[in-house]
C-alpha cells in the first residue's frame, strides 16, 4: 500500500444528508444541525479518530425534480432546509488542532473576488486546514434563486470554472508577496506597498482590476478537491484538482474512474500518483458481524424510497417518477450531474433498475455499504484500496454521530493495528497532511503556481 489510508467524513449543514428518512431514527442527531454544539462534538469525534478531514457537501437549490415538486425532499428533509457550510468551520477549528475542512463552493453564483477573501479568511482562522471542493452547480432551482431563468449548459459551466480558477489563482498566489506584511510598529509600516500587486484580468466571463483583500494565509491557495466524473469534469479535475472525490457502486466502476483520472493528469505533465483519489463509502460496524447486521436491519426500517429517488432525480435532472421502476436503468445525458446516472449504467457487473437504485441509495446514497465486525470492515476497506487504486474514503453516515463514533471506536484501532492508518497526525496544514511536511503551498507542477508574484527587489541606496 503506497500510503496510509486517507479518511474523511462527509456531511452537509442539513439533516439526514444522503440517508433519507434516517433522521427520524431515535438515535440520530442530525436534525440538531442548527446547533453549534452538534458541529463541535462531531469535529472532536473525528479528530479523536485521526480523520484527515471533514468534507462539507452543499447545494444552493431545492431538490424539486422528482414528481416535478419539492414536496418529497421537503417532507423528508432531503437537501432542505440547508444552512451555509462555511459558517460552522471556525467553531470546529477552535476545538481541534489537526482536522482539515473541505468546503463545497460553487463557481457559478459568487464572484471570485469575494469568494477568494472568504477562503483566505478561513485558511487563516484554521491555520491552514482548508480545502475547497470546486463545483459548478447542478440544480435549475439554484439558478432561479440567483435570478436566472435556468442554469447554463453542463460543459459551459466548466468553461466558466476554468476562467474562475485563473482569477482566484491570481488573487491567492500573485497579489501579495510572502514578505509584504511586515507589522513594523517602530516605523509605523504594516505592509510594504511595493510588494502588493493589483490583479488585472480580462476574459469572457470575468473582469478584474483589484488587489486581493487578504494577506497571504498559510496555504495561500486551499487544497483543491473536485468531484466531477463526466468527460468535461475529469478534464477539469486532471488540470486543477489535488484530490478527486469519485463515486461508484462497485469496484469495477471505481477502478475505471481512478485509471481515467490518473491517465489524464499525467498527460498534463502533473504527477498522477500525487493526486489523492477517494471514494464514497458507508460503513456500519459492530463488535461482531451479527451486531452490525442487526444495526443495518434496524436502520433499514427508517429508510425512505421516495426520499432517495428525490435525491437521485435532483442529481441527474431526471424525474424517475415517470419511469417503470422495474425496467433497466439506461444512461440519459442531462444538464445536471452526468456522472451520477453513469455510476450505475457503467457497472458491467450487473444491470440496475430504478427501484434497485433507489433501494441502494436509501442508506449512504450512491456508496457501497460495508456491514460487519471491525475485522471484516478493515478487510473490505483494504481490499478496495488494493483492487481499485484509490487512496482512501469519504465516509457517509447512516446515523449521526453514531456511525462516526462506531467507526472511531471499532474500526480505527483495527486499521492502526494493521499498519495501514496513521497512529497520530504529523503535519500542521491540510496540504502537508496530503503531500508531506514542509509542503504547505501548491506544488510547482500545478497550473496555479505560474501566477506567483515575482519578488520585487528593494532599491539599493547609494553610499556617499
Amino acid at each position: 500500500m503506497k500510503r496510509k489510508i486517507w479518511l474523511s467524513a462527509i456531511t452537509m449543514n442539513s439533516s439526514g444528508h444522503i440517508s433519507p428518512g434516517l433522521w427520524a431514527h431515535p438515535r440520530d442527531e442530525s436534525a440538531d444541525y442548527t446547533d453549534l454544539e452538534y458541529w463541535t462534538e462531531l469535529a472532536r469525534t473525528l479528530e479523536r479518530g485521526k480523520f484527515d478531514a471533514l468534507f462539507l457537501a452543499d447545494a444552493t437549490g431545492i431538490h424539486d425534480v422528482y414528481r416535478g415538486s419539492a414536496d418529497a425532499a421537503l417532507a423528508q428533509g432531503v437537501g432542505a432546509p440547508i444552512n451555509d457550510p462555511f459558517l460552522v468551520v471556525p467553531a470546529m477549528a477552535v476545538v481541534t488542532d489537526h482536522l482539515g475542512f473541505g468546503i463545497t463552493g460553487t463557481v457559478t453564483y459568487e464572484p471570485p473576488y469575494l469568494f477568494a477573501r472568504r477562503i483566505t479568511t478561513l485558511d487563516h482562522l484554521t491555520k491552514g486546514r482548508i480545502a475547497w471542493n470546486i463545483v459548478t452547480g447542478y440544480l435549475d432551482s439554484a439558478a432561479k434563486g440567483a435570478g436566472l431563468l435556468n442554469q447554463s449548459s453542463h460543459d459551459d459551466r466548466y468553461d466558466v470554472a476554468d476562467e474562475y480558477m485563473e482569477v482566484v489563482y491570481k488573487l491567492w498566489e500573485g497579489s501579495w508577496e510572502d514578505d509584504a506584511v511586515v507589522r513594523d510598529k517602530k516605523n509605523r509600516v504594516f505592509a510594504d506597498p511595493a510588494k502588493i500587486h493589483k490583479v488585472q484580468h480580462s476574459s469572457k466571463h470575468f473582469q478584474l482590476d483589484a488587489y486581493h483583500l487578504s494577506e497571504p494565509s498559510p496555504q495561500r491557495t486551499p487544497v483543491l478537491f473536485q468531484a466531477g466524473a463526466s468527460n468535461r469534469g475529469v478534464d477539469f479535475a486532471a488540470k486543477h484538482a489535488e484530490a478527486v472525490f469519485i463515486t461508484g457502486p462497485s469496484k469495477n466502476v471505481v477502478k475505471a474512474r481512478v485509471d481515467d483520472v490518473r491517465k489524464r493528469t499525467a498527460a498534463l505533465g502533473r504527477d498522477p500518483l500525487a493526486t489523492l483519489i477517494i471514494t464514497l463509502m458507508t460503513v456500519i460496524p459492530g463488535r461482531t458481524d451479527e451486531e452490525a447486521l442487526a444495526k443495518y436491519e434496524d436502520y433499514q426500517r427508517y429508510a425512505d424510497l421516495e426520499g432517495a429517488l428525490s435525491v437521485f432525480g435532483a442529481w441527474t435532472g431526471i424525474d424517475f417518477s415517470t419511469y417503470d421502476f422495474d425496467a433497466p436503468l439506461e444512461y440519459i445525458e442531462s444538464n445536471a450531474i452526468q456522472s451520477r446516472i453513469a455510476d450505475f449504467t457503467d457497472d458491467n457487473s450487473r444491470a440496475w433498475t430504478v427501484r434497485e437504485v433507489g433501494r441502494f441509495m436509501e442508506i449512504g446514497g450512491p456508496a457501497p455499504i460495508i456491514v460487519g465486525s471491525a475485522e471484516r470492515v478493515a478487510d473490505e476497506l483494504i481490499g478496495w484500496v488494493e483492487e481499485t487504486g484509490i487512496d482512501g474514503f469519504n465516509l457517509a453516515y447512516a446515523l449521526s454521530p453514531e456511525s462516526y463514533i462506531d467507526f472511531v471506536d471499532l474500526v480505527v484501532p483495527e486499521l492502526q493495528r494493521r499498519g495501514v492508518y496513521k497512529q497520530d497526525y504529523e503535519a500542521s496544514t491540510l496540504r502537508e497532511t496530503l503531500r508531506g511536511p514542509g509542503q504547505a503551498r501548491l506544488p510547482e507542477d500545478h497550473p496555479g503556481a505560474q501566477f506567483r508574484a515575482a519578488p520585487v527587489q528593494a532599491p539599493q541606496r547609494k553610499i556617499a
